[in-house]
């Protein structure tokens, strides 16, 4: 037990210093590189958070300098992911009842939602205490609370009695293959509850550094490939061969020009 007590604090000073020096981590970086399971590397982040040492975010942290000055290198990402938020509120027209999923970047969207009149379904904790425009109305289904996304049977239950006329989804990742994965395994199905029961488009929002290729894949996270049509929205930073290979699996794709020109 002494043992395993070392090896963690090590581990954890080691994942500490990684985000100080990055801005930003993801959790399956951090499970890959320590070969540990997605439960451990959730735990080694909620002991670190607890003790003021960084910032949970979904899918990774965030360094504490990060959250509160927003000038490290992740700022680029994090601009990226602002635009591909502002340019997904395109797709949304007044009237409109959506589907959001625990993504962010998704949840993001309704600040461009201007003076659209939306209603708007969703399992993001971090829709709570959020502004947003006048016109949008916010049901949140409820449910277990992991990492501010709301999962479990309750949240199955309510999905189950609401539809939608687009659907807008984030994800942990999105291999070439057309794979996508999530690093809550129970998202999947709220996921797909989502998709099943929306009459219109499905999007789904990933920034470049979310985009891999199938050779990156581990096993160990949940993921999932959708039958219906689906639409990525990225950005142009992303990798041109991973667009091709998503694009010749049927998946549309739209670019969003952050560095250049729309794609």
């Amino acid at each position: 037990m002494r043992t395993n007590r070392k090896e963690m604090d090590a581990r954890q000073l080691a994942i500490l210093r990684r985000v100080r020096d990055k801005g930003e981590i993801r959790s399956e970086d951090i499970a890959r590189e320590y070969g540990i399971s997605m439960m451990t590397v959730r735990r080694d982040l909620q002991m670190l958070e607890e003790q003021g040492l960084l910032h949970r975010t979904h899918g990774g942290a965030q360094s504490i300098e990060n959250v509160h000055i927003g000038r490290d290198i992740s700022s680029d990402i994090l601009a990226c992911r602002e635009q591909i938020s502002r340019f997904a509120a395109r797709y949304v027209e007044s009237g409109d009842s959506l589907f959001i999923n625990g993504s962010r970047t998704a949840l993001n969207m309704l600040k461009y939602a201007e003076d659209k009149k939306v209603f708007v379904c969703t399992n993001n904790g971090w829709a709570i205490g959020a502004s947003y425009p006048k016109g949008v109305q916010i049901r949140l289904v409820g449910g277990e609370i992991r990492d501010r996304v709301m999962v479990g049977n309750y949240t199955m239950r309510n999905l189950l009695e609401m539809n939608a006329d687009k659907t807008f989804l984030g994800c942990a990742a999105v291999y070439d293959d057309g794979e996508f994965r999530y690093d809550i395994p129970t998202e999947i199905g709220i996921n797909e509850s989502m998709i099943g029961r929306t009459s219109g488009s499905i999007y789904i929002l990933a920034d470049h550094t979310k985009l891999h290729h199938r050779g990156e894949r581990n096993n160990v996270y949940g993921s999932c490939t959708y039958e219906r049509p689906v639409t990525l929205i990225t950005d142009d930073k992303s990798d041109p061969q991973i667009i091709e290979h998503l694009r010749e699996k049927g998946i549309e794709i739209v670019i969003v020009p952050v560095s250049g020109q729309e794609r």
